[in-house]
């Protein structure tokens, strides 16, 4: 299925992504701060298990934490030690509850009605040289969930609400130098934010920064462009901060470099005198000559390196990537990138993955996207948050449109800030074409109050962004009142057959599919099964509110003013089992399942947004005990005609409607399915085989080579297959992994939305069931290189091996 170019650019990528996350100048010093942690569940309502959290004197003096966890001399040493990211409620058991919000969060228990599992403390210890004692620390967290409090060496620094959003706190004054210091934070998952799984814990990556008195600003650098033919503008802003006890004088200057680094222009010097804990923002313009754009299917990146200069000394160097593109929103034509036209063919997606939860490795960011770009996708909707750092450098550097998205539509000083930071930190990801403000808000979206909040949240925008503009997702049909009258685009969640209406009596007003489809289908099945939870691989079944692939499809192809739209979703997810409840603890939404195996729709999508051949044939051909029965056969192609063969008998050819797929009924005899079909008279053909037994287990990965880093991961796809080596597309065997070599398992899973085995293990006794054939095993790398072998074995079968290399 995968294209082995694409893959292999995403290896080169994200190698490339490896080294610099390693590099460090000697400016300004960014330390990942992922390894050595504690960590220890707390509880919500008992003080004692909470450790003493709630009945000692922690507010009452400034670094008062005696008796608590907190206290720079508490022993840790029985806690469990773990890295980050880190998500602790992927090992939670599941739980049979009648609660709505349970059920939608994957039937974890977390949450409320679990205080003893809600509450999760870290600790890590940490050292400074003396020779930094000159420089400002900076600790920087890119998203815990939730309401978490941080302390530097019993001192209170302070808090965060959302899960979501990156954050950062200055702990200069709190740090001791050539000894021992210790950052503690308290974690609270008591609240749910979202109705999906969200997971709990410090689940993306913590930095500490080191930082001269006078500095640019964190996400201080701003650069937009302005293409005129073959040549570009770039406006740069850069904000400078005197943290100095003087006042400062220097100069301000930047450079761009081309993607290997040589310079191709610089802006002029501009000097400054900064006042003692004052800021000043300078803006520059620099001309680019012949400039290569970015675009899909050549992400092109620049780099922007703003310095900041006192005499001979350089204070601080940012290095910001960056790509030169124009985006163009039209009421009548729809989006263009760089003046061509586009349709989005995009996707909604959760930031879960199977066997990690929400702590996914960046490698995974760089694989889900590469297999969303497989299909055909072009665009990414981040819902319903602000995604990782790392989501929008996989879509930068891959070819990915991003509709970015905040967590709410509020206005107030808190999610106002929250929106902020989201903008500051993302405005200069190519990647990055439309921002989002909210998401089915039903309590406000129709009304003043939630006009109003619309408007702050622009205003603010205009302010920080105005190379963009923004929608709302907003789940009703003809409607105009509220919102709608100021957003810039109008998005539309489902409730199509109000947008024709809409778009005659708002003309001017773009329009856009920011939430469509919502067909829900199981991975390898085709039959409905109440018991177990699954529904049929067919692209038949979908909510009342929803509809299916070739329906929502069809009508955006036909309308050169919609936009487009993002399907809800690339991935199953945890949670939301509509239309099911226990056992169910996954959706059926997705394109592909949690692990990223296609489902049916797959190849529908493919075979209207790519270019590639498709000819694909489903279901399987594994049918004992019903011969002579008749089979609903589905085929999903782009090619014009397709004719359908059993055991080489002609079953008739049809015509491939565009944008639709072709049926057979066909009478289950074992042997070969096969299909032929032509395409701007080329031939196409595909078949599959009624398979022997398991026979053996095998192992896939498109990724050989591991960078030696401690982080880096490789997806790893387990199947059996038969004698003849056919892969089974019906086998549910329990599959045993034992790993040798520098390496770790992260996780594992298989796509079964009713599968309650563990995801991780504490034993490292690590086991899955095949689902349909398939599961799936995350192998992280460990720091001392070497080959890394994995075994995977089950009853009777042939042990499947598989060796990595670490470098």
């Amino acid at each position: 299925m995968q294209n082995i170019k694409i893959i292999l650019f995403i290896q080169l990528l994200f190698f490339a992504t490896i080294v610099s996350f390693a590099q460090k100048d000697k400016f300004t010093e960014r330390l990942n701060f992922d390894t050595g942690w504690k960590f220890h569940l707390g509880h919500a309502t008992d003080f004692q298990k909470d450790f003493n959290y709630g009945i000692a004197r922690l507010f009452a003096k400034t670094g008062e934490a005696y008796g608590t966890c907190i206290d720079p001399k508490y022993n840790d040493s029985g806690w469990e030690s773990i890295n980050l990211p880190h998500d602790w409620v992927v090992k939670l058991p599941f739980v049979n509850s009648k609660n709505e919000e349970i059920k939608s969060h994957g039937y974890k228990a977390i949450g409320g009605l679990f205080p003893q599992n809600s509450i999760g403390w870290y600790r890590k210890n940490f050292e400074l040289s003396k020779a930094d004692s000159n420089k400002r620390m900076v600790i920087r967290f890119d998203g815990v969930f939730r309401d978490s409090k941080i302390w530097v060496n019993g001192f209170y620094i302070g808090s965060n609400m959302s899960g979501y959003g990156s954050f950062s706190f200055d702990i200069t004054d709190y740090v001791r130098y050539d000894q021992p210091n210790v950052i503690v934070l308290r974690v609270d998952a008591t609240q749910y934010e979202g109705w999906f799984y969200e997971g709990a814990g410090i689940y993306r990556h913590a930095w500490l920064t080191k930082y001269d008195n006078l500095h640019i600003v964190p996400d201080g650098v701003y650069v937009c462009s302005n293409v005129q033919n073959n040549d570009a503008t770039l406006n740069i802003e850069t904000k400078v901060v005197n943290q100095d006890l003087k006042d400062a004088r220097c100069e301000a200057y930047s450079y761009i470099t081309d993607r290997n680094g040589q310079k191709v222009a610089q802006t002029d010097a501009l000097f400054l005198s900064i006042g003692s804990n004052k800021t000043k923002t300078v803006k520059q313009s620099v001309t680019l000559k012949n400039v290569r754009l970015w675009n899909l299917d050549d992400p092109y990146l620049y780099r922007v390196v703003s310095v900041v200069k006192s005499g001979d000394q350089i204070n601080d160097e940012v290095k910001t990537r960056f790509g030169i593109r124009t985006i163009t929103i039209d009421k009548d034509k729809g989006l263009a990138l760089n003046g061509k036209s586009i349709k989005i063919q995009g996707v909604c997606c959760h930031q879960d993955h199977a066997g990690v939860g929400s702590a996914m490795p960046d490698y995974l960011q760089y694989y889900r996207i590469g297999l969303l770009k497989e299909m055909g996708a072009n665009a990414y909707r981040a819902s319903h948050n602000p995604p990782t750092p790392e989501l929008l450098d996989a879509c930068d550097s891959l070819g990915m449109l991003v509709l970015d998205e905040t967590r709410q539509l509020n206005s107030e000083p808190e999610y106002l800030g929250q929106f902020e930071r989201l903008i500051t930190r993302d405005r200069n990801h190519p990647s990055v074409f439309l921002w989002n403000i909210g998401n089915e808000e039903e309590v406000i979206q129709a009304n003043s109050i939630g006009k109003r909040v619309a408007q702050s949240l622009i205003q603010k925008l205009k302010e920080l962004d105005p190379s963009r503009t923004c929608t709302c997702s907003v789940n009703l049909g003809n409607v105009f009142t509220g919102i709608d009258e100021v957003v810039p685009v109008r998005g539309f969640n489902y409730n199509l057959f109000g947008a024709d209406a809409y778009h005659r009596e708002h003309p001017d007003q773009p329009v856009l599919g920011s939430e469509v489809g919502s067909t829900v289908t199981t991975r390898g099945i085709y039959a409905k099964d109440s018991v177990l939870c699954y529904l049929s691989d067919y692209d038949v079944n979908y909510p009342a509110w929803a509809s299916t692939a070739e329906q929502w499809w069809n009508i955006a192809v036909d309308r050169p003013w919609f936009m487009g739209g993002f399907v809800w979703t690339g991935f199953d997810y945890r949670g939301e089992p509509t239309p099911f409840q226990w056992p169910n603890i996954n959706s059926h939404f997705g394109i592909m399942d949690v692990c990223g195996f296609p489902k049916n729709i797959y190849y529908y999508y493919q075979s209207w947004w790519s270019d590639k051949d498709v000819l694909h044939i489903s279901p399987h051909w594994n049918w004992k005990g019903k011969e002579e029965q008749p089979i609903k056969v589905w085929v999903n192609s782009n090619a014009q005609d397709v004719e359908l063969f059993l055991n080489g008998k002609s079953l008739g050819k049809k015509i491939m409607p565009v944008n639709g797929h072709l049926e057979w009924e066909v009478k289950y005899r074992p042997g070969v399915l096969s299909a032929v079909a032509h395409k701007n008279r080329r031939i196409l053909k595909s078949k599959i085989e009624t398979t022997g037994a398991p026979e053996q287990v095998v192992l896939e990965s498109v990724k050989k080579v591991l960078s030696s880093n401690g982080s880096d991961a490789a997806v790893i796809n387990v199947m059996v297959v038969d004698r003849e080596g056919r892969e089974v597309p019906d086998a549910h065997n329990l599959i045993q992994f034992s790993v040798s070599g520098d390496a770790r398992i992260l996780g594992v899973g298989n796509g079964d939305p009713s599968c309650h085995e563990p995801d991780q293990t504490d034993d490292g006794n690590y086991h899955r069931s095949l689902f349909n054939g398939k599961c799936q095993l995350i192998l992280q790398a460990g720091k001392t290189g070497g080959e890394v072998k994995v075994n995977a074995m089950a009853n009777g079968l042939k042990t499947g091996v598989l060796v990595l290399k670490s470098l």
